[in-house]
């Protein structure tokens, strides 16, 4: 008996085996009865999970998070201050009578509420006035939401005519973000499915073959959800549900096109369609496994981030993609297997059937590597122009801005920056020493900059001394965040104890923690990207120029995105998190169809030269890869239907970024890179072919371009 050695052959086994339960006549109902029992067991398990909500919460162990926790310490540390914000409809100056109105409201208010109403501050120009609230809401965010709903209903049923009111503040941001999810999490799930659905009708032509791996993947998103909602909870991690939701589609449905669309090409040369599908899902797994490992293992580098939901955002994801690829490589093979060939219907695929002729792919594949420069000339050229949109780009959103529709507690801050000094809406806050505190309090108003600093508390035993200062920049603008730092510095050269932090102070540390996240996080997902890379097609040369092209890939859709979000949707600014994931994405998301066309040519290369071997993989995946691209840019421009600013600008930017790939990188200048450089992309390993590396020589080219009569036999995918 002859025993297979090394970890090839026992891998190679257990997928052979693994292949033949998912497929056999008994092994498929099996297998399809025990994984719809483990997802469904599963959702039952987890159905009590509340899905995390991102947060606001400071950097952790950054100075705003020491003031913060400093400020624990002063009396009435669990009070809130709302803002009520009031303007003349008609933009002009309140009047006396109206101003009289407003100041009967604070006994009212301090009735109903509990709370403590101080104001109305009337503003230079006269035409806005401010009202402060206190109110102690302990340290429930449920507690914060009802005092902010009880003021608003106050200040409907008692309206000053001819004026508008409106709640704003910290407290009442957080409701409207809250409220404007309402419903949304369902809207994205249908409109997602529906998109989902449409392309992959599109694609498979069948009235009935779309609906087996959307309802594979549906149910792995649907655990996922859960699953992920109960270990955000445990770890007590936040992050955002719906990018979670459309990783777990687009990648699913990448995977279950990817693998039926092998299916299909062998059951043009087998009558038997469980064997056909065995052999399909062996191929497939190679290109599958490593495209979601890659994805994933990048996902998991964002645990190194400092910023909260950015880790919870990885933790998250990563478990959802798991998840999507058990369910498509276990669940999704047992459900073909039991349909049968008949869930093609009406083009049934058989073999002795006429094939398609060469198609569109196959003459892109055969022009692309027969003139290879102009290609790979022309697509950088492309990648760079679209990377200098990033040039004047700027950085970070006010609260007002992070909404897509305008909410009454982000109008009430425009409202209050435009008659107020503007840095009135995000002050610091300084905490120091009590016999340094006069100097540091002094230090701090010498700052360029700064309006005003005002004493605003101290401990019961008088260690400490609590300040706001209030700065003349626009909230969340560069000269806002230089202020701090320049208000930091004062503070700290008057006394080393002093700190500085508040919503300001939170705004630079938040901007901080998101470039050293990047420059951490990003070269990490370059490495995992090119190791996986190399495992996959045993070679250094493909991977590192893969890597390359990716990066600028990437690199270039973030300044596509940037530059139509400030043309189309007046962005004027990108989000701090949105380059770090738009990055992780595009890179790890991207590369899944350069995996998917160069594993297939390295399979094709056994038998032939790197170029012609290029040319039947282009047309045997052409299909698969565009439709693959239009599903995943598809679902993740549904993010523009959640009510964040943040959520639209990755959408945008990742659906530029994966048809770009698609289109460009994937179907001209990868091929084209392959058909310079030949066999000696495979360096330092043997040439697939098993022939010495010579570069491809005249006859490599010429094969390439007639792409033997062999491979024009073979069907297009």
């Amino acid at each position: 008996m002859k025993v297979r050695r090394g970890w090839t052959g026992l891998v190679n086994d257990v997928l052979s085996r693994l292949s033949g339960i998912l497929t056999s006549r008994r092994g498929a109902w099996v297998s399809l009865v025990l994984g719809l029992l483990a997802l469904v067991g599963l959702l039952a398990v987890f159905s009590r999970a509340d899905i995390a909500a991102p947060g606001d919460a400071p950097v952790p162990e950054s100075e705003t998070a020491q003031v913060a926790a400093l400020a624990q310490g002063f009396p009435r540390a669990d009070d809130q201050a709302l803002l009520v914000v009031a303007s003349r409809d008609d933009g002009k100056a309140l009047t006396t009578e109206e101003q009289g109105d407003l100041a009967s409201l604070l006994p009212e208010i301090d009735a109903a509420l509990g709370s403590t109403a101080v104001g109305p501050v009337v503003s230079d120009d006269g035409a806005a006035a401010v009202i402060q609230v206190t109110v102690s809401v302990g340290s429930g965010a449920d507690a914060a939401a009802e005092a902010v709903e009880e003021l608003r209903g106050f200040i409907a049923d008692h309206p000053v005519d001819g004026v508008t009111v409106r709640v704003t503040g910290g407290a009442a941001f957080g409701v409207d973000v809250a409220a404007a999810f309402d419903g949304a999490d369902f809207t994205l799930l249908l409109v997602t499915v529906l998109i989902v659905a449409l392309l992959l009708v599109a694609t498979y032509r069948s009235p009935v073959l779309w609906l087996v791996p959307l309802a594979v993947v549906a149910l792995a998103d649907q655990l996922a959800s859960k699953a992920t909602a109960a270990l955000g909870a445990a770890l007590v991690l936040p992050f955002d549900t719906g990018i979670v939701s459309v990783l777990v589609f687009g990648a699913g449905t990448n995977y279950a096109l990817l693998l039926i669309s092998r299916y299909r090409e062998e059951l043009n040369r087998s009558d038997d369609h469980r064997a056909a599908l065995a052999r399909a899902w062996r191929a497939s797994i190679p290109a599958i496994a490593a495209s979601n490992a890659t994805v994933v293992i990048s996902l998991l580098a964002l645990l190194l981030a400092v910023v909260p939901g950015t880790r919870g955002l990885g933790l998250a994801s990563a478990l959802g993609l798991l998840i999507a690829f058990a369910a498509v490589v276990l669940v999704l093979p047992p459900a073909l297997a039991v349909c049968g060939r008949g869930v093609f219907w009406p083009a049934v695929p058989r073999p002795g059937r006429p094939q398609p002729r060469p198609g569109l792919w196959r003459a892109v594949g055969s022009r692309v590597v027969a003139r290879p420069v102009l290609p790979v000339v022309a697509g950088i050229i492309v990648l760079g122009v679209m990377a200098t949109g990033l040039v004047g780009a700027q950085w970070g959103l006010s609260q007002a801005e992070r909404f897509r529709e305008p909410s009454e507690s982000g109008i009430g801050l425009d409202v209050l920056s435009d008659h107020f000094v503007p840095g009135a809406a995000e002050p610091m806050v300084a905490i120091s020493d009590a016999d340094e505190a006069q100097a540091v309090a002094e230090a701090m108003a010498r700052v360029p900059g700064v309006d005003r600093v005002a004493r605003t508390a101290e401990t019961q035993d008088g260690a400490l001394v609590k300040y706001v200062v209030v700065g003349a920049a626009e909230p969340g603008s560069p000269e806002a965040l230089q202020l701090v730092r320049d208000v930091r510095d004062a503070a700290h050269s008057a006394s080393e104890s002093a700190l500085v932090g508040g919503p300001a102070g939170a705004a630079l540390d938040a901007h901080e923690a998101n470039v050293r996240d990047f420059l951490l996080i990003a070269p990490l997902v370059l490495a995992v990207t090119f190791i996986v890379l190399v495992l996959l097609l045993r070679a250094a040369v493909a991977p590192l120029l893969l890597l390359m092209l990716n990066a600028l890939s990437a690199i270039g859709a973030i300044g596509a995105g940037a530059w139509l979000g400030r043309v189309l949707f007046g962005w004027e600014a990108l989000d701090l998190q949105v380059p770090l994931l738009s990055f992780l994405f595009l890179v790890a998301l991207g590369v899944d169809y350069t995996i998917f066309l160069v594993h297939r040519a390295r399979t094709e290369a056994f038998a032939r030269h790197t170029r012609p071997a290029m040319v039947t993989a282009v047309a045997a995946t052409g299909g698969v890869i565009t439709s693959a691209g239009v599903v995943l840019a598809g679902v993740f421009a549904a993010l523009g239907l959640l009510p964040l600013v943040t959520l639209g600008q990755i959408g945008l930017i990742v659906g530029v970024g994966v048809l770009v790939d698609t289109l460009v990188v994937r179907t001209l200048v990868v091929p084209a890179l392959f058909s310079l450089i030949g066999d000696r992309m495979w360096w330092p390993g043997r040439t697939p072919s098993g022939s010495a590396s010579d570069g491809g020589g005249v006859h490599d080219r010429e094969e390439g371009v007639s792409a033997d009569v062999s491979a024009l036999r073979e069907p297009v995918g």
